[in-house]
């Protein structure tokens, strides 16, 4: 009956499709590099502790800033509800859901450390970590 006519050539459509991948581009680029870049003062106990979060990783289960799995509460603010003996009881003991990590006793103090941190600042910026080539983070 009707017969469909293609009037788009292949030049045309790799223009396009040039021009659409050009654009996109250029507005990644100019999203990345306007980013506003902070630099948060941590301690040294923070900065072990936020590589003690990774070792045995806890964002699995846990979120910061919201980010994070759903099996454990949300411990942006953990410190601001419970106070450093309940954590460590936590820690060290776990829960139904939490197993019984092994930590020793200054790695508990780095994490703890690094979650009142969290508390105090509520904010991550993440382009401030040198992220290696399988994935995990180095400050």
């Amino acid at each position: 009956m009707f017969k469909i006519v293609n009037v788009i050539t292949d030049n045309q459509k790799f223009t396009v499709a040039s021009i659409i991948i050009t654009l996109f581009l250029c507005y990644t680029f100019s999203l990345f590099s306007n980013l506003p870049q902070k630099n948060y003062d941590t301690s040294a106990m923070a900065r072990k502790g936020k590589m003690v979060w990774q070792k045995y990783n806890c964002n699995a289960c846990h979120q910061i800033y919201g980010l994070g799995g759903y099996l454990g509460p949300d411990l942006t603010n953990v410190t601001s509800i419970r106070n450093t003996k309940q954590l460590t009881a936590f820690i060290k003991s776990g829960t139904k859901s939490m197993p019984v990590l092994n930590l020793t006793d200054t790695e508990i103090e780095c994490l703890i450390e690094f979650l009142k941190n969290v508390n105090s600042t509520g904010k991550s910026d993440p382009r401030t970590f040198q992220i290696q080539k399988n994935g995990t983070i180095h400050q």
